[in-house]
Order: structure tokens, then C-alpha cells, then sequence
């Protein structure tokens, strides 16, 4: 029946399901297991989880790394939570915030045994909603009974993976003319995807020629610097400079991807940032979050391209990765174009950082 959610709609809710703090139900391979994000949890939900069987913590490996503690299943640590730690306990696994305070966490009952598919599963939809990279989780019987009765969403692992490692499709919403400072010939373009998850910006200076490579710029929102001109990075000053080179040729696309903090949204961004005040670099921080250096999916703006009718540009980019993706996705790059804007005394160790560890062209 068309009115039933589709397992797309079914992971949009649990999404919300966990920034709130609910349980989710997981399902796959025979078992079954009740997850919560540890950012959202409480102490309540805790002692509920603990009257249902023994809890266990999953975090990633680029986080358990940072604590100590084994990892057996390549990406995936399982710790038991003991039965006298409380919330706080957990909140000290799962955010690195006090880690320099209090280094000490261990020692750590990592599970071995049994299949981490659920706990991988569950690892992917919170970082999916954008909150840090830790779960609770505790088996159950009956998924489908317990969901029912309790009014959580139940998600497979074998439908659902699949789609958390794609590229939600994108469709076109709306468009309008919107003259900008760079240009007055200016038209904003709004996609939306199928997912439920953010929407993304194309913006179009001037009539640029289908049949020829367009000045193309993928940039990932920022909100300190394309708003509020924070020093701390490059992202505002490559904006405008993106722009300004678009509107000087007479015709361009920019691609605003609402990818924040390179893809781990701006609370964890402000976490990173932290962090970095506590002299970790910008891939030390994300790495002891529990994230990967970049957990931007870049395949967005080949989609944007292609809905717009061009299949060649000239990339406006320091990231070579982007190139990359370009061409891996079928979008020609025709000519790197060099945006070196926007160094000074508080980016500069930033952006070096970036040239070191991530290969930029800077």
C-alpha cells in the first residue's frame, strides 16, 4: 500500500527519532537490537535499557583510537557498558571534550564475539543525523512485536545500508532570478532530496553554454565564514572569490552544498573547533570525534551539474578530491582553476594542515 513509509521515510524518521533522544529499532541476520544515540541519552533511558539485557557501546574506530580501546571489527569498537557506570560515564566515551582532563577512561570489556552489523548500522544513522558517532545498544526478542508496541521505528540492516552509502536523489524544486553582488544576471536553483535530509543550492551567473566546460564551484556551507566572516578558515573569502571570478567572465555556476563542517554539521563543527582551541589540528580533532577527515559526499554536485545540463567544467578548487569525484562521476574537468584567497594569522596553520594532510593544492 502506497501510504506505508518506504524504507527511505522510515530512516528520515529515525533520524529525528534519535537527535530526540528515542530508541530505534534494528533487525538483520536473525537478531535484533534496541540502539540510542549516547548524545541524546538519559539517565532514565538508561536504566530502561539496563532492565531489557546487557548494554553495550558502539563507537568508531577513529574514536576508539583516541581511548584506547580494541577494535576488532575494522571500523567498529563494541564496549560492555558496566552495570555501575551512569549517563555521564557514557557522555565521556562518546565526546572527547574533557579528554585532556580526564585522560584516564578505561580499562574497557571490548566485545570480540557476534556480529557488529547492527552496531554499524546504528553508527551510520547517527551520523547521518549529525550527532556524535556513538550508540547504545541492547538485544531484544521480537523486533517487530516490540517496535509495535512500543511505537519505534523498526529498520532493516539489509535495506537500509545500502542507502546510507548512496547519494540521496536530488529533484529541482524551484528556481528564480537573483541578482548578487558578483552579478546582476543571477539565478538560484533549489533541489531537494528524496531522503528528507537538507536542501542544496545551485547558483547560475549569467547564460552559461551547455555545450562547453562551465567555471564550476563545489563549495560546502560554512556558516562562521560565509556568514559570519570567521578568520578561523578560507570558506568565506572562496565564496565571494568563486563569485567575483564568475562574474568577471560573465558566466559560472556555484554549487552550495549544505554540507557543514565538512559534512559533520555545525554542533560537531563547534566540538571540532574546540578541540582545536586545545591544540589538536583540524584532522586530529575530527579523528577524535569519531569521524574521517571528510564526511562530505561530493556526488551532490555532479547530480546538480547534470540536472543542469552540463557535463564539463573548468573547477574552481583546491581539493583534489573533488576533481576526483568530478571525473569518477562522468562530469568532465577540463581545467583546475586555482583559489588561493583568504590566508591569514588565524587560518594559517589551518590551511596548512590541509595541504599536509589532505593534499590540497594550497
Amino acid at each position: 500500500m502506497s501510504l506505508m513509509p518506504s524504507m527511505i521515510e522510515l530512516l528520515a524518521r529515525a533520524r529525528v527519532d534519535l537527535r530526540m533522544g528515542l530508541p530505534v529499532v534494528l533487525t538483520g541476520n536473525g537478531s535484533a537490537a534496541l540502539a540510542i544515540a549516547a548524545e541524546s541519552l538519559t539517565g532514565q533511558r538508561l536504566t530502561d535499557l539496563r532492565a531489557i539485557g546487557e548494554v553495550s557501546l558502539a563507537l568508531t574506530a577513529r574514536r576508539a583510537e583516541t581511548l584506547k580501546a580494541r577494535v576488532y571489527d575494522t571500523d567498529i569498537a563494541r564496549l560492555t557498558v558496566p552495570t555501575d557506570v551512569d549517563r555521564s560515564w557514557v557522555r565521556s566515551l562518546a565526546d572527547p571534550a574533557d579528554d585532556l582532563k580526564f585522560p584516564m577512561k578505561g580499562p574497557f570489556n571490548c566485545q570480540r564475539t557476534g556480529s557488529a552489523n547492527l552496531h554499524r548500522l546504528a553508527i551510520a544513522l547517527i551520523k547521518s543525523a549529525r550527532l556524535l558517532p556513538a550508540a547504545l545498544l541492547v538485544p531484544i526478542d521480537d523486533a517487530a512485536t516490540f517496535a509495535s508496541d512500543h511505537g519505534l521505528t523498526l529498520i532493516n540492516h539489509a535495506v537500509a545500508m545500502p542507502l546510507l552509502g548512496e547519494s540521496s536523489p536530488l529533484h529541482p524544486v524551484a528556481a528564480a532570478r537573483l541578482p548578487v553582488e558578483a552579478a546582476e544576471a543571477g539565478r538560484l536553483h533549489v533541489f531537494r532530496p528524496e531522503d528528507g535530509g537538507e536542501e542544496h543550492y545551485a547558483i547560475e551567473i549569467g547564460r552559461p553554454d551547455r555545450n562547453a566546460p562551465v567555471l564550476a564551484r563545489l563549495h560546502s556551507a560554512c556558516f562562521t565564514g560565509d556568514v559570519l566572516g570567521s578568520l578561523k578558515c578560507d570558506c568565506g573569502p572562496q565564496l565571494r572569490g568563486a563569485l567575483a571570478q564568475m562574474g568577471a567572465e560573465g558566466a559560472g555556476v556555484l554549487l552550495y552544498l549544505n554540507q557543514e563542517g565538512r559534512g559533520i554539521g555545525l554542533a560537531n563543527k563547534m566540538r571540532a573547533y574546540s578541540l582545536q582551541d586545545q591544540g589538536f589540528d583540524t584532522v586530529e580533532a575530527n579523528h577524535r570525534l569519531g569521524f574521517e577527515d571528510d564526511e562530505r559526499d561530493f556526488r551532490l554536485g555532479s547530480e546538480i551539474l547534470r540536472k543542469l545540463g552540463f557535463d564539463q567544467v573548468r573547477l574552481l578548487t583546491n581539493n583534489p578530491n573533488k576533481i576526483a569525484m568530478m571525473e569518477h562521476t562522468g562530469i568532465r574537468v577540463t581545467e583546475r582553476v586555482p583559489l588561493k584567497v583568504g590566508e591569514n594569522d588565524f587560518n594559517r596553520a589551518y590551511l596548512a594542515t590541509k595541504a599536509s594532510k589532505s593534499g590540497h593544492f594550497l
